[in-house]
């Protein structure tokens, strides 16, 4: 078979100089995104598949010429791709392939899917416009009406030509759109003869290069590529041992782990002996059993994800590998199996799971103790969790989930929750899946959480600064965290509402006035219509370009350009509202739980790889506090009645951390003695004395301690402070000979990140820099600004 992937071309395409406006809706590429699109094109050559990317025209301009191509020389084409644009190509000879519905469309399938056949799907499309690609159409022409039209006329130049007899307010917006009809049809219609440098003939699959692919495999903690190259090739393409060592000689950039990055998958060695307890006699045995087990892996069954809305609706246990058990409770649907009485079974469990002397395991038990308070039981005994583990043995791993946890370190292919519960709008709740799915689910749960922790745990007991962490830091906080999470925090919503229509009305005449700057109305959420105004029509200086070489008119263009005329800074203040409105004062009152009147995040403990905590839904550590309305923002955050809010910090915390990790002699005497270290570095610096330190020095100095703990350049400082390249380096050098033991152990950090692949925090938390060896100069530089202040940020 004859194979190709077809991407996108950087830069515009023929239909940006059609149409200023092509695409202008939507949101550029979120970077986290952006940043993956080279690792993958890496993936699809070394994978052997031919890749094409041509400049000037789309991927669908150039599949399309490929299909007809194909078509002309007899060959059968199959192209995947949900896109509705590509159907005006489905012919006899090619077909298209969506993996979301995973069906075939073929010629009658592009009637029954859109109601006309494929050689009028541009008329349709020209008609209906696309949203997503911001092509015109005619307004109020939905898809059944197009349909319609071509079914009675023909076509849409006979629609055109007989515009006048078509009635209605429908009617009206046909003839007021005439004049923009040929260019969405322009912008609809695939260009089909794209001059390539291949034919059809020539996308032969070259042999995958399994060196490349095993560093991909390593870099970006996935295996599926090598288990493509071991398919198609017969060989065994896994990774070799030191891509990922272990804990006793850790390969540089290497996680602890004595596998593979992700072993492949084999059937499970372990004979598995679930059992479904439906009767007390059952329940009475696995009580026995639980009551006398040294650990006991534990899992709940809810009806959702938020803790505190879950109800259980079953709870599994893990006595051994292969050996356990699922009690379901409250399985809803028609025909479920009778099933013990919820409140009984958790009375009677409700000893066991307070007690703190019977041990158990879980994976996210913070979760299940949620679950359970809503129950009236207090979950104790929570010795071990293995989502835990995973984190402590390698913290930069992206996923710490039991499916992802479980291939990673067992080669298993576990139960998914959507094998059961169905996908998207079809998936059902817990209590309607049927008993002998969920019994398999769950016990499968309890059974790979407790493999897990006897694989993870003496991987962590190799290391014993990493037991220290999991038992004096990790382990500890899983309470504390529990207990924040049910507290809650109290929120003025009706001061939020109130400021949600404030905002509003500002962002009205924020709007006016950019109208008046620029001489007419514009969309100022559109970067096309803005970069039109501000570089063709205002003639502003570009300062910078996006990745496809467009003027840039993000936060930091904007902020260059404020000081040359008015519009920009009414931008940033409209942008500035926006974003505060969209994401806090409208969206925070929203979240406040109907029972308690608070909002209840969740703090994550296994997210971010210093150790720090993150929280989400809703994200309450980001709270602006620059602007005069973010800090009004912060108002709306209030005690409860009789109480106040503390607010505590450590003062300087970083600095002092590297005080301690460098012991440089200037900077432990400026903490020792409590003086103003900023106002010390900056006499240090400028070779001043301390009282003679002006305003503008301390703040340099600031710049510098802050900037160099994290790894600056002097091109980034002088950048921060607003000055020469060489005045920053300067600075630069004059702060490293003032304190020398800051530099000697930055050097030091260095060095020992390269021959050891991970640094430490004082209280001995690896953190693995997985590109401290890298060819590409931008990827190791991070790694090595990431190795000398993580260690800070860690600890």
């Amino acid at each position: 078979d004859l194979i190709a992937v077809v991407m996108d071309a950087p830069g515009p395409t023929f239909r940006d100089e059609l149409y200023a406006e092509y695409k202008a809706t939507r949101e550029a590429m979120p970077d986290d995104l952006r940043s993956q699109v080279e690792p993958l094109k890496q993936m699809i050559r070394a994978l052997g598949l031919p890749l094409l990317c041509e400049t000037g025209v789309e991927a669908d301009d150039v599949i399309g010429t490929l299909a007809l191509q194909a078509a002309a020389a007899g060959l059968d084409t199959l192209i995947a791709t949900s896109d509705k644009d590509m159907a005006q190509l489905v012919s006899e000879h090619i077909h298209l392939f969506d993996g979301i519905s995973n069906r075939e469309l073929d010629p009658a399938g592009v009637v029954a899917k859109f109601g006309v056949p494929p050689e009028r799907i541009i008329d349709y499309l020209a008609l209906v416009g696309d949203t997503s690609d911001n092509i015109p159409g005619v307004r109020s022409v939905g898809p059944k009406t197009a349909a319609k039209w071509l079914g009675i006329y023909g076509s849409l130049d006979e629609i055109v030509a007989r515009a006048d007899e078509i009635k209605g307010k429908v009617g009206e917006k046909l003839r007021e759109s005439l004049g923009q009809i040929p260019l969405s049809r322009q912008l609809a219609t695939i260009h089909v003869e794209v001059p390539l440098k291949l034919k059809p003939d020539e996308l032969v699959r070259s042999p995958p290069d399994v060196a490349t692919l095993t560093r991909l495999a390593a870099e970006l903690e996935i295996r599926s590529p090598l288990r493509v190259a071991e398919e198609s090739t017969g060989d065994d393409a896994a990774a070799p041992d030191n891509v990922r060592a272990g804990p006793a000689e850790p390969a540089a950039g290497g996680a602890p782990d004595e596998t593979p990055a992700e072993p492949a998958r084999l059937p499970d060695p372990v004979t598995r002996h679930y059992e479904t307890i439906l009767s007390t006699e059952q329940l009475d045995v696995w009580l026995i059993l639980i009551e006398n087990a040294e650990l006991v892996a534990f899992d709940t069954e809810t009806t959702s994800l938020n803790y505190m809305d879950a109800e259980i609706v079953g709870l599994s246990f893990g006595l051994a590998a292969g050996k356990a058990a699922y009690l379901p409770l409250a399985h809803r649907y028609v025909g479920a199996p009778e099933q013990l009485d919820r409140e009984a079974v958790l009375a009677r469990l409700k000893p066991w799971l307070e007690h703190p002397d019977a041990h158990k395991v879980g994976h996210h038990l913070k979760y299940d103790a949620h679950v359970l308070a809503n129950h009236g039981i207090r979950l104790a005994g929570m010795r071990y969790d293995s989502m835990l583990e995973s984190y402590v043995l390698d913290s930069t791993a992206t996923r710490h989930d039991m499916d992802s946890v479980a291939k990673k370190y067992l080669g298993l292919d576990t139960i998914h929750f959507e094998d059961v519960a169905g996908k998207g709008a079809k998936q059902i709740t817990f209590d309607q899946v049927a008993v002998d799915k969920a019994a398999e689910y769950a016990a499968e749960d309890a059974d790979i959480t407790l493999r897990l922790h006897h694989a993870l745990w003496p991987k962590i007991e190799q290391t014993p600064g990493l037991a220290a962490v999991y038992d004096t830091i990790e382990q500890p906080l899983v309470p504390v965290l529990i207990r924040m999470e049910e507290t809650g925090v109290l929120v003025d919503a009706r001061l939020l509402r109130a400021m949600s229509g404030e905002f509003s009305g500002k962002m009205a005449v924020l709007e006016n006035e950019a109208h008046k700057e620029a001489g007419h109305p514009f969309n100022i959420a559109s970067p096309k219509q803005l970069q039109e105004v501000l570089y063709n029509e205002l003639k502003l200086p570009v300062t910078k370009y996006t990745p496809t070489k467009q003027p840039s008119t993000n936060e930091d263009a904007l902020a260059e350009l404020a000081d040359q005329h008015r519009l920009p800074k009414l931008i940033l203040d409209y942008r500035s509202l926006s974003k505060l409105k969209s994401t806090y004062t409208d969206k925070l009152p929203e979240q406040v739980n109907t029972r308690t009147g608070r909002i209840h995040t969740s703090y994550h403990q296994a997210v971010a790889a210093t150790g720090r905590l993150s929280s989400s839904d809703p994200n309450l550590q980001n709270i602006p506090i620059r602007t005069e309305e973010g800090r009004r923002i912060r108002q709306a955050f209030i005690p409860k009645p009789g109480c106040t809010l503390l607010a505590a910090d450590y003062s300087q915390i970083e600095l002092r951390i590297m005080a301690h990790l460098s012991e440089d002699e200037g900077l432990l005497k400026a903490f020792a003695e409590d003086r103003d270290v900023h106002q010390a570095t900056a006499a240090e610096v400028f070779g001043v004395a301390p009282k003679d330190v002006t305003t503008d020095q301390r703040r340099s100095a600031k710049a510098i301690n802050f900037g160099l703990i994290y790894g600056m350049s002097a091109f980034g400082l002088a950048r921060q402070l607003g000055i020469a390249r060489d005045e920053a380096q300067q600075y630069v050098t004059l702060y490293f000979a003032r304190y020398p033991g800051v530099k000697a152990y930055m050097d030091r950090t260095r060095v020992q990140a390269r021959e050891q692949g991970y640094v430490e925090t004082v209280f001995g938390r690896r953190l693995y820099l997985p590109d401290i060896q890298a060819r590409q100069q931008a990827r190791r530089q991070y790694a090595e600004r990431s190795a000398i202040n993580a260690p800070m940020q860690g600890t």
